[in-house]
């Protein structure tokens, strides 16, 4: 494989662009958010079908909101709670003593 090829390593289908990649990649978080038209998601669907590279980032992006979506219904521990807002108290006196 030569250096050229190795961008599109895994890629099944005819040379794409790392422009055309690009697009499908910003599609991507609208895909996985369920924020685009059938039709749209059909096409994202067929170029990670095809695109190894393009498949691995969209499961890193929806592994890593769902670590996200998980970690945000967590509630910090009472003490740690009371501890950030001690100190951010003592930062809004500091700001408004300046």
């Amino acid at each position: 494989m030569s250096t050229s090829d190795a961008g599109h390593a895994g890629h099944t289908h005819d040379e794409v662009s790392e422009r055309e990649c690009a697009d499908y990649l910003e599609q991507i978080v609208y895909f996985i958010d369920n924020e685009l038209a059938e039709a749209d998601c059909d096409v994202v669907r067929a170029h990670l079908d095809t695109c190894n590279p393009c498949l691995e980032k969209y499961d890193l992006q929806r592994t890593v909101k769902s670590v996200v979506a998980r970690s945000c219904s967590e509630a910090a521990p009472e003490e740690l709670r009371q501890r950030v807002m001690f100190r951010i108290r003592e930062v809004q006196v500091r700001i408004s003593e300046s």
